[in-house]
């Protein structure tokens, strides 16, 4: 039985694009949106969890987030991936609540928060090409085992390239909007 699968690659490549654009909907320009903590994860009880399983995270006022942690014991880890997730922000702990401020987007901050969609743009990319290796692979797979020909291998390479391509042209394309929306351009 053939291992390539032209459909499954398609899926996990939309499956990366489309992270990506909710890790970007999280970057938010000075609005306080739950949204902007989807990509933390605390390490609690032995494994790396979001922190939306660990806490309840709402926003109160718009230019405040309030993330109000269920176990006591978790206070202490949440505040520190909040403060290492590179999201600039700094909690401020009031017994279970972690109150952020959400700070105004001075030009520093601009860049920063541009910066950190770039990182997100590249993991995006990254995810896309492991995909593709993976299709190469079986496709590699399929020829020795004599279920296609080399010819049939080269075209269906031609068109997990094409795919893969057009897919990091979508990553790539979110990512400069989403730039160019924290720059005010």
């Amino acid at each position: 039985m053939a291992q390539f699968d032209k459909k499954d690659l398609e899926r996990r490549m939309n499956g990366a694009v489309e992270s990506l654009k909710g890790d970007l909907s999280g970057l938010r320009t000075g609005r306080a949106n739950t949204t902007l903590l989807d990509p933390v994860t605390v390490e609690v009880y032995g494994a790396q969890m979001p922190l939306t399983q660990i806490a309840t995270v709402s926003a109160p006022e718009p230019r405040m987030l309030s993330v109000q942690v269920w176990d006591k014991s978790n206070v202490g880890p949440a505040d520190k991936a909040i403060r290492s997730a590179g999201l600039g922000l700094n909690p401020i702990v009031d017994g279970q609540t972690l109150r952020l401020p959400i700070p105004d987007l001075t030009e520093e901050r601009r860049k920063e928060l541009a910066k950190l969609a770039g990182q997100y743009a590249e993991k995006a990319r990254v995810a896309i090409r492991n995909v593709r290796r993976d299709g190469m692979d079986a496709l590699k797979t399929d020829e020795k085992k004599g279920e296609i020909s080399e010819d049939e291998r080269k075209r269906f390479e031609t068109e997990v390239q094409k795919l893969t391509d057009d897919m990091i042209a979508q990553a790539d394309a979110a990512a400069t909007h989403k730039e160019k929306e924290i720059l005010g351009q």
